[in-house]
């Protein structure tokens, strides 16, 4: 009796060890599930949810109108209080503007009047850009501009044509006769211009003829100078000879009746000092062919 009682306390105290064991391993089974369903909730709803506050909510619009409107409420008094406390601590200009789904206006500015602060936005945004950026009277004044200027480059254009014989189908018969004289004036004015042209050219060449003549005149003046220059004169040519002991043979001439004194009609005789009686072809006789006769001037006689 003894053993049967020691053999049911051990199966009843292994019976008690296996439940605590199936218990304890269900409980941790479960707990391993819940954890793996967490995170397979978590890494597919990640994206989508935030945590805000304590708690995370998903950022998606809320379907119910009440809890929607109740929302709306509690994050717009909480974003006005950050923007107030914003402004006390950091001495920042705050100005904050909220339209609910209604077109409810809300709003908080630290400055006096929110306009100011809009407009020192609109300045330090736009201001920049509005100051680059022309005024309209000046785009449509120069937008005037290219509309004429185009206009007259294409009549230039046509005319040009015109002129080169091109594009004369169009054109009636007074614009022909336009073109006609218009080319006529032209050919006039190029005429013109050439025969003014020519005229400088031909005045330009007789200037330069007139200074090479003046040049020519001048260095045929310096040879002449240069041969007289060179000329030895008589009477040496004659001392050289009497000096070799050669035999010079001396022309005389004649007394002419026109002496060197001549009685005036008065009677009172005067000496003609200068006078020259031989002529105009005797005193030109070069000095070499002078020398070779043997002439000796009639002043050395």
């Amino acid at each position: 009796m003894k053993k049967d009682q020691s053999w049911r306390v051990s199966d009843e105290r292994t019976y008690l060890t296996l439940q605590c064991l199936i218990i304890e391993t269900a409980r941790l089974c479960g707990k391993a599930h819940k954890k793996k369903k967490e995170r397979e909730r978590e890494s597919v709803c990640g994206k989508k949810r935030k945590i805000m506050g304590r708690g995370r909510v998903e950022l998606k619009r809320i379907e119910n109108k009440i809890n929607r409107q109740v929302t709306f409420a509690k994050r717009r008094n909480g974003l006005l209080k950050k923007a107030y406390e914003l402004s006390v601590l950091c001495d920042a200009e705050v100005a904050l503007i909220i339209f609910s789904n209604r077109g409810k206006l809300y709003e908080f500015c630290s400055s006096p009047s929110i306009m100011k602060t809009l407009e020192r936005y609109h300045r330090c945004s736009f201001g920049a850009l509005e100051a680059n950026r022309p005024p309209i009277e000046t785009q449509q004044s120069t937008y005037q501009e290219y509309l004429r200027l185009k206009t007259a480059v294409e009549l230039l254009q046509r005319s040009q044509r015109n002129l080169l014989g091109e594009d004369l189908e169009p054109l009636s018969t007074k614009e022909l006769e336009q073109l006609e004289h218009q080319l006529e004036t032209s050919l006039k004015h190029v005429r013109s211009t050439k025969t003014q042209c020519m005229v400088d050219q031909l005045s330009d060449l007789q200037k330069r003829e007139q200074v090479l003549l003046e040049l020519n005149k001048g260095l045929r003046k310096k040879l002449d100078e240069s041969n007289i220059a060179h000329q030895v004169p008589p009477h040496r040519l004659a001392w050289e000879a009497a000096s070799a002991g050669q035999n010079i043979t001396y022309n005389r001439y004649p007394v002419q009746s026109e002496g060197f004194f001549q009685p005036l009609s008065g009677g009172t005789p005067i000496l003609q000092i200068g006078y020259n009686p031989m002529g105009s072809e005797e005193a030109h006789i070069p000095v070499h062919a002078q020398n070779v006769t043997g002439f000796i001037p009639g002043w050395m006689l």
